[in-house]
């Protein structure tokens, strides 16, 4: 199993107590979130933020990098789908235990903060790893088999769903469906709808992403 490349920010301060690892889009990179940590940081002086590079080349997009294929953008199948995504997964998964020993700190100082793709994969993720992350800050993304989570949750972190609500990408609905699916399982979610915001990151979600994250990670 290959391990995923990365770019880090240290912190600020030089005392690191937290970590937030970003988690691209479909077709994009690890540099293009980690550029949120040049508003974040002052913030979050303690914080280190990490942006790993997905595992594949992006089928729509040669330039950038995907963690799963999606059907009905690149004409892949659902099972190719599905495969990738758990693939991805366990690629994942090594990558937050490799973070957590090299920074020398523990799940509760870690939020995954994703955007679209990035975004199905922490909710993927996060809730079947068996210590419980401080959060997940979950950008215009969707939760993927949300028939399975109930049976397979180990641990509850919180979660924070935003969504612009004119998103043409990833339909606005989703954000509704993923919520209750992660209240029903017994999470607490929270939600902020970035009005007249297409698929992207407003400044009003980063900020409500923010505070979510300083609450989590106990930032004053």
């Amino acid at each position: 199993m290959s391990e995923l490349e990365f770019q880090r920010r240290a912190s600020a301060s030089g005392e690191d107590t937290s970590v937030v690892i970003f988690l691209h889009g479909y077709g994009a990179d690890g540099a293009d979130l980690l550029g949120l940590s040049e508003p974040l940081a002052p913030h979050m002086p303690d914080t280190v933020f990490i942006a790993p590079n997905a595992p594949e080349r992006s089928m729509a997009n040669p330039m950038g990098f995907q963690w799963f294929p999606i059907p009905w953008i690149d004409g892949s199948s659902e099972s190719a789908a599905g495969e990738g995504l758990h693939r991805s997964a366990k690629l994942l998964n090594a990558f937050i235990d490799k973070v957590l020993a090299d920074e020398g700190l523990a799940p509760e100082n870690l939020v995954l903060f994703g955007f679209s793709q990035g975004t199905m994969l922490s909710l993927h993720v996060a809730p079947r790893r068996h210590d419980e992350i401080a959060g997940i800050a979950g950008f215009s993304g969707r939760l993927m088999f949300p028939e399975t989570l109930a049976d397979e949750v180990v641990s509850k972190p919180p979660v924070l769903l935003v969504h612009g609500n004119a998103d043409d990408v990833v339909p606005f609905e989703e954000m509704q469906l993923a919520g209750n699916a992660l209240q029903d399982a017994g999470f607490s979610v929270y939600g902020h709808v970035m009005q007249g915001t297409a698929h992207g990151i407003a400044p009003d979600g980063l900020g409500v992403a923010l505070t979510f994250m300083k609450e989590r990670l106990g930032i004053d």
